[in-house]
């Protein structure tokens, strides 16, 4: 009877998830934010300058201009907008799916500080002369032409500025309006171009004692809206300088969404059947748990208002490898007690009690490696790390206890007990519960001697490294202008670009780039670098030419020295901090020579995705030193793995009294943990290299570098982490005895 109300149990809670999980999923997915990459749009770092000498940029100043700015925003009707304060002189500004980007990138730069001037350039009346919110576009009584109109505060004080210009005489008798006049701005130079940067330039010819002013130009009806909303908005109370900034274009966008969500799909069904594959029974409670993660990940990300990028759904991806971990360390070590003859209940109780510290210290490493990318991070790279973070924390909730529940309610049936091949255990592997001695360690049935080999291991890594280090002073990297500042265009093509064409194009526009690669599946994207920064006037410029001419909005990013320099500083910042947290985290659960071989390994791994970006010239860009830190965090993960199962061993072990005695324990321990490191790489790297292959081009070198780390970081914690620890460990052993049970205090750093 209790067996029939788990079964009932099982299936009703697997009906509930199937249904909240199909019923919700589409809601949830169409009201979260998504970034810049996914939809279009641009993002501006801004530093805030003083408008003359006396003032200050305080914290108050920053406050006030980002309410003018969230207000011309407002105006423009965009929804999704995140304008937030950086550091003590800077503002940056965020707007997705924007239709007119231009139109947009103009509200936001104008100080929009209206005056009144005469010919002479002598300022009358200026913004602070002028009601709140009384402009509007409007039509002039006699023409009908669009116009706009505003109201003053005084009028007396406009009739005594009319009365001066009226009473200066043709053609002097003007009142000249200016938006944004600057020092060096003349009404004598401008009023000779056919483009003036004046706004209009009325005679008056009485005075005039009223309250209404009309403003006339050659408008268009958007023109005089926009023109009446800058002057609502108010002027910013400071100037601002752009350091960075990058557009996306809405073509990019829908094409990069499409690609990266069908990568997802494709890597996560492939990650289902490895593991039901592989798994058997416990892999299918897995991919149960696995849909349920996704869900609560997009759920979480919803009501934490977060706005999902590229590297946003790649850390969803690699988290679902994560998740998959989890379960393999759990599934592995139940498969273990199951080959050692134990029954199906207590292998079930043992394997998971077993496997949750591991998981714990696996985790809280990684989390260690995500928190310190959002920290120093840039905006799409602070994405990527708040979803990594989300993915880990749930993924700990839905492997550990989602899994174990499942698992739970089918353990103690009957039928199960004479099939542990639904564990994927031969009944043959299993040891006679009878016999007293434990089987030694294989892999795949096979006894190996990985620890006789390490001289090999150290030889090839050492080899690598000083090929590496050869690489990096005579290649050195390809840095993208996120680290050497300039500009980038990235242009779409309908059919295959010709880097000849392009060339041409930008020579038209009176400037040349300094390369020009075409890339995506087609080489249907043409990506130009120039070692300046262009212009707003340029960038301008060069949009309006490839829409015009090819109907083609392009991608424009731009980075001043300034912020490429604090970026390499902030990524040598993020790389030294987690690596010091990392040992002492390590120190304080292991001992400080398990903490310090795991470091040596990690640097090895970041090291030779250097190497690799090196020697192929691929760029290097802010991407790529957020999957360095994610590998950071994967390999120090799968290293805490290993290393715990030799302080298992070791514990079980007590005292060793030789280096060959430690040798074989570190042997018998990494073959335990063999099937599980290979495991837990394949599975994510089915789902990196989804993404590396059917993902967008934007992604690619961040999927790249992730496949390249994800198999180092493998070899590293197999044969380099612990061979080194053996190496170093070993030679105490034979000076003295080492005591490795928790009980008793031992000789050296041992915790």
């Amino acid at each position: 009877m209790k067996n029939r109300g788990r079964l009932i149990a099982f299936f009703l809670i697997v009906i509930l998830i199937g249904v909240t999980v199909g019923t919700q999923t589409k809601g949830i997915v169409k009201d979260i934010n998504l970034g810049l990459d996914l939809q279009g749009g641009f993002e501006i770092l801004y530093e805030v300058e003083p408008v003359d000498e006396g003032q200050e940029v305080t914290r108050t100043l920053l406050e006030g201009t980002v309410r003018t700015l969230n207000d011309r925003v407002n105006r423009l009707g965009i929804s999704e907008s995140v304008i937030d304060i950086e550091g003590e002189d800077r503002i940056r500004v965020q707007l997705a799916g924007v239709k007119d980007q231009q139109q947009a990138r103009d509200m936001l730069q104008t100080s929009a500080r209206l005056s009144f001037r005469d010919v002479n350039d002598k300022k009358l009346l200026d913004g602070s002369d002028v009601k709140e919110g009384s402009a509007k576009q409007d039509f002039h009584p006699d023409t009908n032409q669009p116009i706009v109109t505003l109201k003053l505060k005084d009028a007396s004080k406009f009739a005594d500025v009319t009365t001066k210009i009226k009473n200066m005489g043709a053609p002097d008798n003007l009142l000249v309006i200016w938006m944004d006049y600057e020092k060096g701005d003349s009404f004598e130079a401008e009023v000779k171009k056919e483009d003036h940067k004046y706004v209009s330039a009325p005679s008056v010819k009485e005075t005039l004692n009223t309250t209404d002013v009309m403003i006339e130009g050659n408008f268009t009806i958007d023109e005089a809206k926009y023109l009446a909303d800058i002057i609502n908005s108010g002027s910013l109370p400071a100037n601002m300088e752009e350091l960075y900034s990058t557009s996306v274009g809405a073509q990019f966008g829908e094409q990069a969404l499409n690609k990266t969500v069908f990568a997802g799909i494709v890597g996560i069904g492939l990650i289902f059947l490895f593991m039901i594959f592989v798994y058997r029974f416990q892999g299918l409670i897995a991919s149960i748990n696995l849909v349920l993660y996704i869900f609560l990940i997009l759920l979480v990300f919803k009501l934490m208002n977060g706005v999902l990028t590229l590297p946003g759904i790649a850390a969803l991806i690699l988290g679902v490898g994560m998740a998959v971990d989890a379960n393999v360390i759990t599934f592995e070590r139940i498969k273990e007690e199951i080959r050692s003859g134990k029954s199906l209940l207590s292998s079930f109780k043992a394997g998971t009690k077993n496997s949750l510290t591991t998981i714990l210290d696996a985790n809280i490493t990684t989390i260690l490696a995500a928190g310190i990318l959002f920290i120093f991070g840039t905006s799409s790279v602070k994405g990527f790390a708040t979803m990594l973070i989300v993915s880990i924390l749930v993924s700990f909730l839905t492997a550990v206890y989602g899994t174990r529940l499942l698992l739970q309610l089918w353990i103690r049936m009957p039928f199960l007990k004479k099939r542990p091949g639904w564990f994927g255990v031969k009944k043959e592997e299993i040891r006679n519960i009878a016999e007293k001695e434990e089987k030694e360690a294989t892999f795949m049935n096979r006894k190996i001697n990985v620890v006789q080999h390490r001289k090999k291991f150290f030889t090839a890594s050492l080899t690598m490294v000083v090929i590496g280090i050869l690489s990096l002073a005579i290649f050195q990297l390809n840095p993208g202008i996120d680290f050497t500042a300039g500009s980038r265009v990235e242009i779409m093509g309908e059919t295959s670009l010709q880097v000849e064409k392009v060339e041409k194009e930008f020579e038209t526009l009176d400037i040349e780039a300094k390369s020009i690669v075409l890339s995506g599946d087609e080489k249907e994207i043409a990506v130009a670098r120039f070692d300046t920064v262009l212009s707003d006037t340029k960038i301008k410029e060069v949009k309006q030419h490839f829409m015009d001419k090819h109907d083609i909005e392009p991608n424009v990013s731009v980075v001043s020295p300034i912020v490429g320099e604090e970026l390499v500083k902030n990524a040598l910042y993020a790389i030294g901090i987690a690596t010091i947290g990392m040992i002492i985290y390590v120190t304080i659960r292991f001992e400080i020579y398990f903490a310090i071989t795991a470091i040596i390994a990690l640097l090895h791994d970041a090291l030779f995705i250097l190497v690799f970006f090196s020697i192929t010239r691929l760029e290097f860009d802010i991407t790529i030193v957020a999957a360095i830190l994610t590998i950071v965090g994967y390999s120090i993960n799968d290293t805490i793995v290993t290393f715990d199962r030799i302080r298992e061993n070791l514990r079980k072990e007590g005292r060793v009294r030789s280096a060959k005695e430690l040798a074989r324990i570190i042997n018998n321990s990494l073959l335990q943990t063999f099937t599980r490191s290979i495991n837990t790489s394949v599975t994510t790297l089915l789902a990196v290299l989804s993404f590396l292959i059917l993902g967008a081009p934007s992604i690619a070198p961040f999927a790249l570098a992730l496949s390249i780390g994800l198999v180092m970081g493998t070899y590293s914690s197999l044969f380099l982490a612990s061979q080194l620890w053996l190496l170093w460990r070993g030679k105490n052993i034979k000076e003295k005895p080492v005591d490795f049970t928790k009980k008793k205090r031992v000789e050296g750093p041992q915790v």
